[in-house]
């Protein structure tokens, strides 16, 4: 008897916990603009790792490492985060840390020169991350079409940077 009320409640912990664990939505987010640049010219102009405070108007300061896999980068006066997991010669690919307390997103962005031919590139960026905690679709929505709207803002910026040269 007490073996089966022990399975009972093992039974209905584990329905109120799936009641309550909340499924990942995963969204991703792709951009592209075209730049009448090399990608080689694009990357020296826009690619180093705190060029971010240029093209995407946010403060950045580099707090560990050289701008190579591993270095972290904090945005937004402390409030941002992201450290460098993946590198390649004309791209790199970032992450936001879990932050003990406060929903875990998975947030990574990965951006990207990618050559069309010698003088011209297009730069990719890429958001992927988890918009579970929003209350609604509505909700949803609205924040990818803010993320969409102040990367697309930031893609532009690149371009003007690279062509200005």
């Amino acid at each position: 008897m007490q073996r089966s009320l022990i399975l009972a409640v093992l039974g209905a912990l584990g329905v109120a916990g799936s009641v309550c664990a909340q499924e990942p939505e995963y969204v991703t987010i792709e951009l592209a603009i075209d730049i009448d640049r090399s990608a080689q010219e694009v990357w020296e102009r826009v690619g180093s790792y705190c060029d971010i405070a240029e093209w995407l108007n946010v403060d950045c300061e580099i707090t560990s490492g050289d701008g190579e896999m591993g270095t972290v980068r904090v945005l937004a006066g402390g409030r941002v985060i992201e450290i460098l997991v993946a590198q390649t010669e004309l791209s790199y690919g970032y992450t936001q840390p879990a932050v003990e307390g406060q929903f875990y997103n998975l947030y990574h962005g990965f951006m990207e020169a990618r050559p069309v031919s010698d003088t011209s590139s297009q730069m990719l960026y890429t958001l992927v991350y988890d918009i579970s905690d929003k209350a609604d679709q509505a909700e949803r929505d609205a924040d990818i079409a803010r993320r969409r709207g102040m990367f697309e803002t930031a893609l532009q910026n690149m371009k003007d940077l690279a062509e200005a040269e």
